[in-house]
């Protein structure tokens, strides 16, 4: 018998997306006719605006865009990315430091390959994204977990981080806000992990894809508006999936130093060349035509994000931090640990998880997909009826 060679072993050991896959079993189950609530995918429930829509429609009577574009991008979209960088984040960057990609995705998974080396390590402070560590893996890093609890908000300190540093340590990421806590860092907490960042040259990743969705008067201030000195060593991430309901048009990019964005530049020339031309074109109306529509779907996630935290305190053993960007909220449930319900023993979230969707048919992801097991997330971005029906299903599994 002739043995075939192995699979590699670096992607082998890459685990499923959590969040997919909850998300997946949520929508079989559905598919199956069971009144099934999800909470697990993270991504709005409204359509794209219609003007976003109406231009990728033209853009398809454009000849130019059946053809190859430059890898890094349509030249038009990356000066409209580089003036929402500086509105936004406060960066004035010219368009070689941008690179278009597919999605929010690409570009982490980039960023990663540019600035890691083989053994480096990558401060990850967890909660965390699920898809970060798998992407430092195959960067052939080592992420190093830096948890900070519901006591903290969910955000790390420079005590902290400091203490998790070594010779080794190369890269830190740094989300505000945060999937999957919703967190936001103060303007003053920014500026002191810059400035930690900036002292021992560490590479800072920042995910910014959250950054337009922001309550309560808080803004997302940029690591490298806070530390302008920083911007020599920071990849952006960012991308209009969230903010503009445009999670499968798959548009994102990265924004960084010359020499950075050269080698992920190389890479992308050889992975994926351009992203979607008619895609490029959807996202160009996004980022330059009316806001107001964006701001309406910021205001309903307002409204659910006060309804959901408020909902959900009601459960006797369930903390909840109040959560100040993104659709997500993160409740600590270890009060929910080590207990019988409805005749089954639950000792973890993931245990939890499956007993919540088996027992009131409501998908939620289990903190394990994030960091330690004890809480877990939801997205609040669904329907009003469906996102009180649920909790509700909580309140009685648990009253």
């Amino acid at each position: 018998m002739i043995h075939r060679a192995p699979l590699s072993r670096k992607l082998s050991a890459i685990a499923e997306s959590a969040t997919l896959k909850v998300d997946a079993k949520a929508k079989a189950l559905m598919a199956e006719g069971k009144p099934v609530i999800s909470y697990a995918a993270g991504e709005p429930d409204f359509a794209t605006p219609q003007f976003i829509v109406d231009a990728a429609a033209e853009a398809l009577h454009d000849l130019a865009n059946y053809r190859y574009t430059p890898a890094a991008g349509l030249p038009v979209l990356r000066e409209a990315i580089t003036a929402k960088t500086l509105r936004d984040s406060g960066l004035e960057v010219p368009p070689a430091q941008v690179i278009v990609t597919n999605g929010g995705k690409q570009a982490v998974y980039q960023a990663f390959q540019a600035v890691v080396n083989p053994g480096d390590e990558v401060l990850l402070p967890a909660p965390y994204w699920t898809t970060y560590p798998e992407a430092i893996a195959l960067a052939d890093g080592i992420p190093v977990e830096v948890f900070a609890g519901a006591d903290q908000d969910y955000k790390v300190t420079v005590e902290q981080l400091e203490a998790a540093r070594t010779d080794k340590t190369t890269v830190l990421v740094f989300v505000s806000p945060s999937n999957p806590t919703g967190s936001v860092y103060t303007p003053e907490e920014t500026k002191a992990i810059g400035q930690w960042a900036l002292e021992h040259g560490i590479w800072v990743i920042s995910d910014e894809i959250y950054q337009n969705l922001v309550y309560e008067g808080a803004r997302a201030v940029s690591i490298v508006e806070a530390v302008p000195e920083l911007a020599g060593q920071t990849i952006l991430v960012n991308g209009v999936a969230k903010t503009y309901a445009m999670t499968g048009w798959r548009v994102g990019w990265m924004v960084g130093p010359a020499d950075a964005i050269k080698v992920a530049g190389n890479l992308q020339s050889h992975l994926s060349s351009n992203v979607n031309n008619i895609a490029q074109r959807a996202a160009l109306a996004a980022l330059t035509g009316p806001q107001t529509e964006a701001e309406q779907m910021r205001l309903a996630f307002d409204r659910r994000r006060k309804l959901i935290v408020a909902e959900l305190a009601k459960i006797p053993g369930v903390t909840v931090p109040n959560p100040l960007g993104a659709f997500y909220v993160y409740p600590d449930v270890r009060g929910l640990l080590g207990r019988s319900w409805r005749g089954t023993q639950v000792d973890t979230t993931l245990e939890l998880a499956d007993l919540i969707l088996d027992e009131a048919e409501v998908a939620v992801v289990p903190g394990e997909a994030f960091g330690p097991s004890g809480y877990l997330r939801l997205s609040y971005a669904l329907g009003d009826d469906q996102l009180l029906e649920g909790v509700q299903r909580l309140q009685q599994l648990f009253g």
